[in-house]
């Protein structure tokens, strides 16, 4: 019988590979890269287009991913953290958006610690962060960072190299019970 690689095969040969797509489909495949390391640390990185879409694809992301380590979608920590990742991705849309130019997130779960570090990075340096205040009551934004300030443990700005900057905050989070 000929292949599709076009090679002629035998009886045996029939019968070995058969046994090998038997094998295959009888064990379930095993996600990679998915769960935390065996320390109970985890990491997510990734690029979205500045745009609207962009920032609630990286809130998505970050919820699908906290799911994987264990995370449900309702936890707290699950909560808390979508919020300031959509809070710091609209703000890098609305205010560090350079035409060609997609904004970068990364959370990483340090579980010795029990906390999440959230990182948004941007192509612009010139506008930075400023210090949270509430705004009047009757203005519509301006509230995001006063968000982030009151969920996160700690946050701050930096340079990024080459250009640009990277807003960080670090959220408390402890794996709920019966989390693998």
């Amino acid at each position: 019988m000929v292949g599709m690689t076009g090679k002629r095969t035998t009886t045996a040969e029939q019968a070995e590979q058969a046994e090998r797509a038997e094998t295959r489909e009888t064990v379930p495949p095993v996600p990679r890269g998915f769960g935390l390391t065996a320390n109970g640390y985890g990491s997510l990185s990734r690029q979205f287009p500045s745009t609207p879409r962009g920032a609630r694809l990286a809130r998505r992301s970050v919820v699908r991913q906290l799911g994987h380590w264990g995370f449900g979608p309702m936890t707290d920590a699950t909560c808390a953290v979508a919020l300031v990742v959509a809070e710091l991705a609209a703000n890098a849309v609305c205010h560090g958006r350079l035409r060609g130019r997609n904004f970068h997130v990364r959370v990483d779960y340090e579980g010795p610690a029990s906390r999440f570090r959230i990182e948004v990075s941007d192509a612009v340096l010139g506008r930075t962060p400023e210090d949270p205040k509430l705004p009047p009551d009757d203005q519509e934004s301006g509230r995001g960072l006063f968000l982030v300030e009151c969920l996160a443990s700690r946050w701050g700005w930096e340079p990024r190299n080459p250009i640009g900057k990277t807003v960080w905050a670090e959220v408390a989070a402890v794996r709920p019970p019966g989390a693998e």
